[in-house]
């Protein structure tokens, strides 16, 4: 508008409102067509998927994955609760207090200490990694995560209520497990390399240790967690390709049993606190066998394997894991063949 003197001129090059307010684009809005190409995908997906669905092998792999994950989800949050106190409320004087300064010597008594700690392999691992970044040996921290879960008051317990009759089972997997953990801790200390090994470190803040521990905590549970899902992929997947009739063939054959019944250990991936149950139900297996069972299982599973590689890195898992499994198949079959 322009002001001339007393009286107001309206500009009709600024006419209100502008003659295009009120009409439509001429391009088509993309919204409803975008709405609609889902609702037929949604259709589509619907027809084509669900025979798929509610195949049984697929329902058996979603029971076996959902059960993988919350049966070991509790103790990994367990374990990274305790890895991030370690870190942030122990001093790293404790631990030099505590284990002898002489390497070969921290080995046995890390893995002695396993005895005392209720917990499961997806626990030890984060417990282990503490460890570690506060500067303890890394073989003496390898032997407390081997058998931690092997050797625990409750793992104990639950193996001599799941072999009622037979106590020696309970014995046998306490020495075997123990003895496992400890020669590959010296194993390691003697043949290892620090460039197989991402030791985790962890950078102190400056706030209070309440902040520190939520911060550890924090990274370790979304970092272990991943690796979690991973290995329940891969153990359910495998559960459903691995036709059990084979099984069943070689449980006759003394030496093949031991090795099946190891490498069925490492496919099932279940927990230590349950898997007494699964091999007292292994009927056609011998006790050796069955020992050999519960000895690799929390030692070497396939969600244990993601957890070790994600967080110790692939060299480190591509030489441990053979390690541990090889040693304790070795050492179960030679238990099982005084005790049991």
């Amino acid at each position: 508008m322009r002001r001339m003197s007393d009286r107001v001129v309206v500009d009709s090059s600024t006419e209100i409102p502008p003659p295009e307010w009120g009409r439509r684009s001429a391009a088509p809005p993309a919204t409803p067509w975008l709405f609609a190409l889902l609702a037929a995908l949604l259709v589509i997906g619907r027809l084509a998927l669900t025979p798929l669905l509610t195949a049984p092998a697929l329902q058996t792999w979603a029971t076996v994955f959902v059960a993988i994950c919350v049966q070991a989800l509790p103790f990994l949050v367990f374990g990274v609760l305790l890895s991030a106190a370690i870190a942030a409320f122990v001093p790293p004087s404790f631990w030099t207090k505590a284990l002898p300064r002489n390497p070969y010597a921290a080995v046995p008594v890390a893995g002695a200490a396993g005895a005392v700690l209720p917990g499961c392999e997806c626990a030890s691992v984060p417990v282990a990694s503490g460890l570690m970044s506060r500067g303890i040996t890394p073989a003496a921290a390898l032997a407390f995560l081997l058998s931690s879960p092997a050797i625990n008051p409750v793992v104990v317990v639950a193996t001599a209520v799941a072999f009622p009759g037979q106590p020696m089972m309970a014995v046998a997997r306490f020495a075997a497990s123990l003895l496992v953990a400890v020669a590959v801790g010296w194993l390691w200390l003697r043949f290892g390399r620090s460039s197989w090994l991402r030791v985790p470190s962890r950078t102190a803040l400056a706030g209070s240790k309440w902040a520190e521990f939520r911060d550890a905590m924090r990274h370790d549970l979304l970092h272990a967690g991943g690796f979690l899902v991973i290995g329940g992929i891969m153990a359910a997947t495998l559960n459903v390709v691995v036709p059990r009739a084979w099984l069943i063939s070689v449980a006759d054959v003394p030496v093949l049993s031991a090795v099946v019944l190891a490498l069925l250990a490492v496919v099932l991936s279940i927990c230590s606190e349950a898997d007494a149950f699964v091999a007292a139900s292994l009927t056609a297996f011998s006790p050796t066998a069955r020992l050999a069972f519960l000895v690799v299982g929390p030692m070497v599973d396939l969600k244990l394997i993601a957890l070790q590689a994600g967080t110790f890195g692939r060299a480190f898992a591509m030489r441990f894991v053979p390690l541990t499994f090889l040693l304790a198949v070795v050492v179960s079959s030679a238990i099982g063949g005084i005790l049991l």
